[in-house]
């Protein structure tokens, strides 16, 4: 169970502040559920209310400082998704969003920069859907790696394109 103050990722939402652990007054709802009352970072004036016993399922811990650079370090690595069909890509992305699992965000940061550079350099425009995921998936890696890492989110996306381009 998280404490009040602890920071965690939501799966499409990205890094959120636990401001309380409580019980919701609301009608139709049970009042012996215990709920955590999430703000997300990059909107401090939402609030995002889940139920404690299924927080796990939506929600990780924040990465340590030594995951962060560690991951940094491996982006060059990671290789890009290999899809096929525009339906599937679709899918895939949404699936791996859902994860919550930061190698996996790089991948569809790679991937969609990769066939964005792919598709301009043949004249055509990038798909919609590929620049949806792509600022999802930099939104919601960039926002935990900033904190972690005490750089601002412009820093950490340079970090991250630099590492992409290094590997074309």
């Amino acid at each position: 169970m998280y404490k009040t103050g602890d920071f965690i990722v939501k799966a499409n939402t990205g890094v959120c502040k636990i401001a309380d652990i409580l019980h919701l007054d609301i009608t139709d709802i049970d009042k012996n559920t215990l709920y955590y009352k999430l703000i997300p970072l990059e909107d401090e004036k939402a609030q995002i209310y889940i139920p404690t016993e299924n927080a796990h399922r939506v929600t990780r811990k924040v990465m340590t400082v030594e995951m962060a650079i560690k991951l940094i370090t491996q982006i060059a690595d990671v290789e890009a998704l290999e899809i096929v069909n525009d339906k599937l890509r679709e899918q895939t992305y949404k699936g791996i969003l859902k994860k919550n699992d930061p190698k996996e965000l790089i991948k569809v940061i790679k991937t969609t920069y990769l066939r964005k550079k792919e598709r301009l350099d043949e004249g055509k425009k990038n798909t919609t859907a590929d620049e949806y995921y792509l600022r999802l998936a930099e939104k919601n890696l960039m926002s935990e790696l900033s904190l972690v890492l005490g750089k601002s989110p412009e820093e950490i996306h340079k970090l991250i394109v630099t590492a992409v381009k290094n590997k074309e």
